[in-house]
């Protein structure tokens, strides 16, 4: 599986990061966001459709191995620029690079091929790279006490 996120995912990971200090931007909570690599590339699902396509490999008639992604790459600028676009301000205001959230050894392109998952088991993601930035970002409006 690759990258799998959600609105339960950890803070400790950029695209919960993001959209929780995103979130908290617009409320007044925070002034700003560090991050590292913007270039950085990753194949970003939902998790609640990776759940789905491991209940239909449990279905499947024989174990076998599949990959689930969604074959798509994003960069993290792409998941800045999503996130606060939801909040209706300009990411370019809030975000610092910082060095120290710099991994010093980047892979520069992760992405998945589902083509298999869709063919035998009929799955593919339901979800986009950008409504699942957006659900994450308006999920940590509520928790944040927002509207």
């Amino acid at each position: 599986m690759f990258n799998h996120e959600s609105v339960r995912r950890g803070l400790e990971f950029v695209t919960r990061k993001v959209t929780w200090h995103a979130a908290a931007i617009k409320l007044g909570l925070r002034d700003e966001v560090a991050l590292g690599n913007l270039d950085a590339k990753r194949d970003w699902g939902y998790a609640k459709d990776y759940v789905e396509a491991m209940w239909l490999m449990l279905q499947h008639d024989k174990p076998d191995d599949f990959v689930i992604a969604t074959g798509e790459s994003h960069t993290v600028r792409r998941l800045v620029a999503v996130a606060f676009d939801q909040v209706g301000l300009p990411w370019e205001s809030h975000v610092r690079i910082d060095d120290q959230f710099k991994r010093p050894a980047e892979v520069d392109l992760l992405v998945g091929d589902a083509s298999k998952a869709e063919r035998e088991l009929g799955w593919k993601p339901a979800t986009n790279f950008e409504q699942l930035i957006r659900l994450m970002v308006d999920s940590d409006l509520k928790l944040l006490g927002g509207s």
